[in-house]
């Protein structure tokens, strides 16, 4: 008995050493990423310095200031060059990132690319313009972390297909900027670069999972950014921090990693609810100039999967009259009082200019969210989600989601049979509307009958736009900035970008107001639905935000992204 106890108490102790083996590692793993990051930024602040003592009239906030259309005709004349802008926004940069620790690496091969530019004959449509690009859109010799430690080992071998097509067109690649762990939270947190704060207001979140993008940019640090998007991660950051952003049709744009099996590609492949890649900036011609470069032969050579189809510049600059559709709730979760007033002032402005505008109701968003959203995305109960972060830690704001997931299978899949005709009522009872992750597909039969549902919701969508012959939609967005850590406790409020991307319908952005004292007024009547924990946890987080940008929604048919950015440019002039 004494020997049995012994070897007991052996195995126990050497449980709990390997364990915390297992934990310095991955601490000391965590330590030499943030080391490398200060190392790099020390490295790109001491370039600026010497750029500043070589030259050191240089007019930054003139510089700054001006918009990418006009920075571009600059470039290309001549009368400011390439060196100057990059280094001016480096400083810019470096300034930005101190308040809001928004980038996660210096980009130094930049100056080579710098270099390159100068020797070319043709100067692309994006000719010296520094850019900057998430952190998972591949770079050569750089990491694609998603936040996650086990992406730590692995350098890019080469650039993904955009990056090259950026920097075909004269662009200059100078940063990547942070994201939550995972990619799969709109907040913008990891364990190992840790949390960015919005420029705006460091107490709000700047969004996520383009985070990092939306902080910099509306920092001032970056006049273009790329992000990616599969619930709301490039809008949802334009909506927080006061940005335009687009999500094209996913098959629009094609990143095309150069290591398809990098551990992080979780969020990628999903064919149902695929991952768009789409700019973010100030104003909605810098998000059509963007489009209007990527666009181009490169891009389809590179990549034979994206459809050979050039920018329209005919329809982006049409000033036709459009029908458009129109509402301010989707049927799930009513926003807050500014949201709502955005899209009703707007909707106004639009008739006032001659648009014509159409009550529109979004059918079974409930349903959308839970059997289709999150059901194609957890369909194995989230054991895909939960490998990403073996031998991690797991960020705070993620916790709720991963608990849910370690549910045993057997006690998800009752509740999925219990909870299932509660979750897709309109609207859901209020103990359920936080509830996420609980349907799960239980054979391959199942799962090809959830590809159809997507399938046959897509149609009848499509069909309910064509009966009332519209051109495009106009829709609230989730806003404004939610206070920090908020997004974690309501994952499944995300239901206005979400649809748009279980439809794979272009949709943008744009900021149209701000919050005023009489909405800070009206948001203490705020109920919500039932006036329940998860609608006053909703308040909380938008609350205290007089100030901040408040943004609409604009949606068009897939493959329609120069129409769907032309009804953005109205919105833009209109407000």
């Amino acid at each position: 008995t004494s020997a049995a106890l012994a070897l007991l108490g052996g195995s126990v102790a050497a449980l709990v050493v390997w364990k915390w083996l297992g934990k310095k590692m991955i601490q000391k793993k965590m330590e030499e990423a943030r080391r490398t990051r200060d190392e790099g930024l020390k490295k790109m602040a001491k370039a600026v310095q010497q750029f500043r003592e070589q030259v050191p009239s240089v007019q930054t906030d003139a510089i700054l200031s001006l918009p990418l259309l006009e920075l571009t005709a600059r470039l290309q004349e001549g009368s400011l060059s390439p060196r100057t802008v990059l280094y001016t926004y480096l400083e810019k940069a470096l300034e930005v990132t101190q308040q809001t620790n928004c980038l996660r690496h210096f980009i130094p091969e930049c100056e080579e690319q710098l270099q390159e530019i100068q020797r070319r004959k043709e100067k692309g449509l994006l000719y010296g313009i520094p850019v900057s690009i998430k952190d998972h859109i591949g770079h050569k010799g750089h990491l694609a972390t998603c936040g996650l430690v086990q992406c730590l080992g692995t350098l890019m071998e080469e650039d993904s297909v955009l990056v090259k097509v950026l920097k075909r067109q004269g662009a200059i690649p100078f940063a990547m900027t942070n994201v939550p762990q995972s990619l799969f939270c709109y907040d913008c947190s990891n364990p190992i670069f840790g949390r960015t704060l919005n420029p705006l207001n460091p107490q709000k979140s700047p969004g996520g999972s383009s985070g990092g993008e939306g902080a910099l940019i509306a920092g001032g640090g970056s006049i273009l950014g790329i992000g990616s998007d599969v619930g709301g991660s490039i809008r949802l950051p334009s909506s927080f921090c006061g940005l335009c952003g687009l999500k094209p049709t996913a098959e629009r744009l094609r990143w095309v990693l150069a290591l398809p099996s990098q551990p992080c590609s979780w969020p990628r492949g999903k064919v149902l609810v695929p991952c768009a890649l789409g700019p973010m900036a100030r104003d909605v011609d810098s998000l059509a100039l963007c489009m209007k470069a990527l666009l181009c032969q490169e891009m389809f050579q590179l990549d034979p999967t994206v459809p050979p189809i050039p920018f329209n510049e005919e329809v982006y600059s049409s000033s036709a009259p459009l029908r458009v559709g129109y509402y301010d709730t989707d049927g799930y979760l009513p926003l807050p009082p500014c949201m709502r007033r955005a899209v009703k002032e707007t909707r106004r402005a639009l008739q006032a200019a001659g648009h014509q505008l159409v009550l529109f109701s979004p059918p079974r968003v409930p349903y959308v969210m839970t059997e289709l959203f999150l059901k194609t995305f957890f369909a194995d109960g989230g054991r895909a989600w939960l490998d990403v972060f073996t031998g991690d830690i797991v960020d705070p704001g993620l916790k709720p989601q991963v608990n849910f997931c370690k549910i045993p299978r057997l006690v998800k899949k009752l509740l999925g049979l219990l909870l299932k005709p509660l979750v897709t009522t309109t609207p859901p009872p209020p103990p359920l509307k936080g509830v996420a992750i609980i349907s799960t597909c239980r054979s391959v039969k199942e799962m090809w009958n959830h590809h159809h549902q997507v399938q046959v919701y897509r149609s009848q969508f499509i069909t309910q736009w064509k009966e009332l012959q519209l051109d495009v939609v106009l829709c609230p967005v989730l806003g404004p900035a939610f206070t920090l850590g908020y997004p974690g406790k309501l994952i499944t409020a995300i239901t206005s970008t979400m649809l748009y991307n279980v439809l794979n319908f272009p949709a943008g952005v744009v900021p149209v107001s701000t919050v005023t004292e009489a909405d800070e007024e009206e948001l203490k009547l705020y109920k919500g639905c039932c006036d329940d924990p998860w609608d006053r946890t909703l308040k909380q987080a938008v609350s205290g935000a007089v100030g901040m940008p408040v943004a609409v929604q604009c949606v068009a048919l897939p493959w329609q992204e120069e129409l769907c950015l032309r009804f953005m440019k109205e919105v833009e002039t209109l407000s």
